[in-house]
Order: C-alpha cells, then structure tokens, then sequence
C-alpha cells in the first residue's frame, strides 16, 4: 500500500479514536449513563422481587425528570428536578381518571397541554419542566395500572423524580468539576477558532463576507457558553464551598472573556486596514504568524490538564513581536507616520492579547494564592442573567401576541387534534402520535420543520435496524442489554445530533419490545406510521396555525442590540471623561452589548430556516446585523485602548462627537418603533459631510514622531485611534439611521 494513503488512514483511525474517546468522557455521556441506571435499576429490582408496576413507575418518574439535568447551576438543576417531579406526580395524578369517552377526554387533554406547555413563559429551564409534564401527560393517559392505585401511581412516579435527584447529586459529589472543565475546554476552542478567524481576516484577499458571518456564528456559540459557565462558577451555593478551585476558573473565564473583546477590537476601520496590507503585504503574513500561534496555543492549554510542564511556552511569540515591532519602526523612520499609527495601535492590541494568554498560563500553572487577587463574589453575580419567575408573567402573557402563548394554544390543538386521529384510526399505539407531537414542536418554524424531518427519517433507520437485528438475535436478555445502551447513547446525542438519537431511541423501543411481542415489523410498521402522522401534523400547526415568524419578532432584536450599543458607548464616553477604576456598570453594559448583539444574529439564523414568503427585508436586516457588530468592534476598540492605556482628558469636540452618534442611534431606534417619520430630515442630514456634522476632533501633528519623546508619540497614537473610531462610528451610525428608516417589518 501506498505509504502516503496508509498516513492518512491512521491519521483517520486516530482522530475517530480521539473523537469517540472525547465523547466517551463527555457530560453528555455520563448524563446519559446516569439516566440509563436510574431508569433500568427500579425496573430490574421490580421484575426480580414481582414488583414490576412499581418499578415501572419509579423508572418512568426517573426519566421524566431527566430533562431538567442540563449544564449550569447544580442549584438550579436541583429546583429544576424538584419541580420537575411535583409535576409529573400531579399530571399523573389527573392523567389517571381520563380514561373515559374521547368526547371528554379530548377537552381536558387540550386544557391540560396548554397549561403544562404555558410554564414556558418561566424561561428554558421551565420550558424543560413543562417537557416533563407533557411526556406524563400521555403515557398516564395511555398507561393504565393492574395493581396500584392511581394515587400510588402519581406517589411512585414523583418519588422516581426524588430518585434521579439522589443519582445526579452522588454524581455530582463524586465529578464536580467535569462540567466545568468541558465548559471551558469548549470556550477555549471557541476562542481560538474566533481568533483563526480574526487573523483571516487581516488579508484582504480573503473572503470577508464569508468570515464575518463565520464571526457572528462563533460569537453566538461563544456568549452561550459565557452564560452557562457565569452561573456555574458564581451561583455555587455556600454549601459546596467556594473554593480555590473555583476561584482560579473564575480568574480563567474572566481573561477568555476579555481575550474575545481584544480580538473584536480594530483600531481602524477595515477599507483603510485593507489597503494598507495591500501597500505593505509583508505586514499580512508577520501579525497572522503571531494571530495565528496564540490561536495554536488556546487549543493546546486544555490538553495541558493539571501538569504545568505541559503548558505551551511564550519563547515563540515573543520572537514573533520582535519582529513585528522592528518591521513597524521601519515605517516610523522612513516617514509613513499614517500606517505606522494603524500599525502600532494593531501590534498594542496583540500584545494585550499575548497578555491575558500568559496570565491564563500563570493561573493553570498553579501560582502562589497569596499573589493571585480574586473576583468578588458578591460583584460578579451582577452578571449573571437571573430569570424572572412572578406569576405575573403568566398574566402578562395571556395573549394571541405572545409567542409562547400561541405555541401553547398550537400545541393543544394539534395535541387534540392526534389523539381523535389515533381513536378514529386503527392505531396500533395511538399515544406515540401525542409523543411525537410533544417531542418535535417547538415554537419556531425551523426548529420545528428540522426535527419533524429528523424525526421521520431516524425512525425510518432505526426501524431498518432493528428489523435486521431481531431476526438475528433471538435472546430477550440480548434485547433488555441492546435496548438499555441505545437508551445510553441516545440520551448522550439528544443535544447534539437529534437524527441520530431518534435512530438508537427506536432501537431501544424496538428491543424493549421485541421481549414481550414477537411481532416486531407491526410495531416497527405503526411506529414509522405514529411519527409520520405526528411529525405531519406538527409540521402543518406550525405553518398555519397562529404560525411566529421571525420578522415580526426581529424588529425587537435590532432595537434591543442598538440599545445595548448605545449604552456601551456612554459608559466608555463617561469613563473616558472620568478615568480611575473601571465601574463594574460599564462592564455589565459591555457584557449586554455582547449579549443583544449575539441574540440578534441567532434571530436571523432563524429567519432563514423560514419559507421565503414569510422573510422580510432580508438584506436590509442582514446589512443591520453586520453594522451593529461592527459598531461593537468600534466600541471594543475604544474600550480596549482606554483600559489600558493612560489617556488624556476627554476635549468638548469628543464629547459632542459621541453625543451626535448616540442621537443618531436613538433616531433609529425610534424610525424602528415608527415615532419618527421625517425620513427627508434624516435622508438631508445623514448626506452632510461628516467634517459639517462633528466638530474636528483633534489635529494629527505627524511632526511629533520624529521626536524621541515617549509620552508625545504616546498622544499621537490616541488622538489617531480615537479619531479614527470617531469617525468610524459616526459613519455605522449614519447607516444604520438610513436603513432604519426604510426597513418596513409589519
């Protein structure tokens, strides 16, 4: 064999290993072997000791309070299962007595899927709650018990809930910081894939439509991780301790957070920084060596584990600087004063960079705690975003112009709606239409349309599965094994890969059954025909029954990121003015600019899995979207410079600059909600030179460089950076007040 083919093959068999080796050790896995214990352990004591409905019922109690076991505050997952379990037991409770007329049952089924899928107001976490008691809903409505009583039942099935509380709690004891570290080792990746991406785009060859949209994507991922790690690591509870431990990952975060503002960060904008890497290319592949080798450096650090040694060395990078930095001053000495300021201001950002690199290195190389200074606990929960549980929301809610209240009403009927198909029909399980249902409709068209598809064609795969592998094994203790490690593994895909946990989620019911009924192709028949019609109708409630599209709920984003813009950019002007320490306000309106910013790219992604008919001003919207995430790279710059650097105090022209750019934003945001129709006025004043609209901001003295004198070229270099983000902003406002003018989304 040819010895090159025979690399690639063991390179192959190497990253599968690694991958499957990964996934072995992942949260997702080891949740999903907690589920699989919890579930099969009841019901295997129960069959042994000639309990079986027992432990049948604390087996389905256990599952069905699963869902509330995502990442995040083990406080919070404790409510959540709690809650979870009171729940299901009540919803078991009531689910008992309907076995009666369909003509009864339809009604109370319809009332009841409201009220459970109406919890979602509460949030995701609630939304996961109510999943649990929709699932209980139905299979009390389609279980019916020989022995127990249905309040023993009910009793069972929330004590199974307590059941699973008790294995995630041991579990939890035993691998505390499991979640924390793959959380990080995440964000860190992340990291490094958004830097790789950055240094992409300092060529100006390359495809900066494609990047930027690679920006935005990363950027979503990497604010969904900050949240969840900001709850873990500062919403710990008193009784666990806040340790050291923890004390060094907070330190960790709180750097990879602020590496990913330093890398949004620009000193100019990206026209002006393209045509000076096509007049000075040496300069491309110089700073992508450095960009990329930090990159290189973040995915390696996780793979260091506990062992400083293993930690990648600063030698290179520093060579890397060096040379930068003497290829910069060349400029400066042969009199290219302008690119030698872009320059210079670009390297100080790398070099910030390079600073919260080495000073993450420091924290994982076990330092001296007497020398470390810790983030105060009581500041830093500021930033975590606390969900709003007042049963007002409830009220607040009760409207057809609510999403989740019209999500709740789709899903009742269509709920309704499968069960009279499933009595009128000869339906081998009519109930696996009502699961499907529950399991596949979501309150957004795409999610919805994608699961339905995901839906049917893992069904179809696992049906083909398990038709073939019933037919070659006989054994039912075979079956019970094969039918417990495709719960195991389709739990661990549910959030990954929702195609492939259908196909090992219909093995599992598939063996389950194949050990008490040999007629396995008539289930494998109906449950393919169960999930056609209820991924069918799932997919037309969602299409024409009080259908939400994302234009109408886009329009909020746009207002709510620019809001959150503008408040960042008055806390920087405020800062600027006032120097001293940076508040902990002025971070927290950092943090939200992040935030919206991400929140208003994962609308558009949303939009775009919709029909094209249902699509507003797409491009229009998009053009919105990149001009407020490059308003946020202006505002990241600002921040960055003066943060770290001594400036001087904030001139009258400054002020009444950053002062015209927030009435422009305001102007938007009001053209947004329709409480400014002078569209003329705005057309008239955005055409005016930008020298007509901003008092001049400062007068570049080039002639300063030539002197020796530090704190001179010091000046300069912030009077550039500044004047330069000035005028950058004033621009990304000026657009963005021309397209909010003309976007019609109603």
């Amino acid at each position: 064999m040819d010895p090159t083919i025979l690399n690639t093959v063991k390179l192959n068999i190497s990253e599968h290993f690694k991958a499957m080796l990964q996934f072995v050790k992942s949260i997702s896995f080891s949740r999903a072997i907690l589920v699989g214990i919890a579930v099969s352990l009841p019901l295997l004591l129960g069959i042994q000791l000639g309990y079986f409905e027992i432990g049948l019922a604390l087996s389905f109690g256990a599952f069905w309070c699963s869902p509330s076991d995502i990442s995040g505050s083990f406080r919070h997952k404790e409510i959540g299962i709690l809650f979870s379990s009171a729940l299901v037991m009540l919803v078991s409770f009531i689910g008992g007595y309907l076995h009666y007329e369909s003509w009864l049952a339809l009604p109370v089924l319809g009332i009841l899927s409201f009220g459970i899928a109406y919890l979602s107001v509460f949030g995701f976490r609630a939304s996961l709650i109510s999943l649990s008691g929709l699932l209980a809903m139905v299979v009390s409505f389609a279980h019916e018990a020989e022995e127990l009583q249905v309040y023993q039942t009910a009793v069972l099935i929330g004590a199974g809930g307590l059941w699973y509380l008790l294995l995630a709690k041991l579990w939890q004891r035993i691998n505390s910081k499991a979640e924390t570290e793959e959380l990080l080792t995440a964000t860190f990746v992340l990291t490094a894939e958004f830097l790789t991406t950055r240094g992409k785009l300092v060529d100006p060859h390359e495809d900066h439509n494609k990047l930027q949209a690679k920006l935005l994507s990363l950027q979503s991922q990497l604010t969904e991780n900050h949240e969840i790690l900001r709850e873990i690591l500062i919403l710990s509870r008193k009784a666990s301790g806040w340790s050291n431990y923890q004390n060094m990952r907070l330190l960790i975060f709180a750097q990879l957070i602020e590496m990913l503002e330093t890398a949004i960060a620009n000193p100019v904008n990206y026209d002006r920084m393209d045509a000076l890497f096509n007049n000075h290319p040496q300069f491309i592949k110089a700073f992508q060596k450095i960009i990329f080798e930090m990159s290189r450096q973040l995915r390696a650090i996780p793979n260091a584990g506990n062992d400083a040694n293993k930690l990648p060395k600063n030698d290179y990078l520093r060579q890397c600087f060096e040379g930068v930095r003497s290829e910069i001053e060349l400029l400066r000495e042969t009199q290219y004063y302008d690119e030698y300021l872009m320059l210079q201001n670009l390297l100080e950002y790398q070099e910030k960079l390079f600073t919260k690199l080495k000073r993450i290195k420091w924290l994982l190389g076990d330092p001296n705690t007497l020398e470390v200074e810790y983030i105060d606990r009581k500041v830093a929960k500021r930033f975590v975003a606390l969900q709003n549980y007042d049963p007002r929301l409830l009220i607040r809610n009760f409207s057809f112009k609510s999403a989740i209240f019209r999500h709740s009403f789709r899903l009742a009927v269509t709920v309704m709606l499968g069960y009279a198909l499933g009595s009128l029909f000869p339906f081998q399980n009519p109930h696996w239409i009502l699961l499907t249902i529950i399991v596949i409709m979501r309150p957004s068209y795409g999610l919805t349309k994608t699961r339905a598809k995901d839906r049917f064609i893992g069904t179809l795969i696992g049906g083909a599965i398990a038709s073939v592998l019933v037919f070659m094994v006989q054994d039912p203790y075979l079956y019970g094994t094969m039918a417990l490690v495709s719960l195991v593994v389709a739990m661990s895909l549910l959030h990954k890969n929702n195609k492939a946990s259908t196909i090992f989620i219909t093995l599992s019911v598939a063996f389950i059954y194949a050990i008490a009924q040999p007629d396995i192709l008539t289930l494998i028949k109906f449950r393919i025909l169960d999930t056609l019609v209820g991924a069918g109708l799932s997919y037309a409630a969602i299409l024409w029954l009080l259908p939400t599209w994302e234009f109408i709920e886009i329009k909020d984003r746009i207002n709510n990121s620019i809001k959150a813009n503008t408040k960042f950019l008055h806390k920087i002007t405020e800062f600027y003015q006032r120097k001293g320490t940076v508040p902990t306000s002025y971070n927290i309106a950092r943090k939200q600019a992040f935030v919206e910013t991400s929140n208003l790219s994962s609308a558009f992604q949303r939009m775009g899995q919709e029909p094209k008919s249902k699509q507003r001003e797409t491009d229009k919207i998009y053009e919105l979207i990149v001009l407020n995430h490059t308003f946020l790279t202006s505002l990241a710059s600002l921040s960055t410079y003066i943060r770290n650097h001594p400036t001087n105090e904030a001139s009258e022209p400054f002020q009444q600059a950053t002062a015209k750019i927030e009435h422009n934003l305001k102007k938007a945001r009001q053209c947004l909600n329709q409480q400014y129709q002078e569209a003329a006025q705005i057309y008239k004043d955005i055409d005016q030179p930008f020298e007509e609209q901003l008092p001049n901001f400062h007068t570049l003295d080039f002639d300063q460089l030539e002197s020796n004198d530090e704190a001179s070229v010091r000046n300069l270099q912030e009077a550039h950076l500044v004047w330069e983000q000035l005028q950058w902003l004033f621009a990304i406002s000026n657009k963005i007040l021309k397209l909010a003018a003309t976007v019609k989304l109603d």
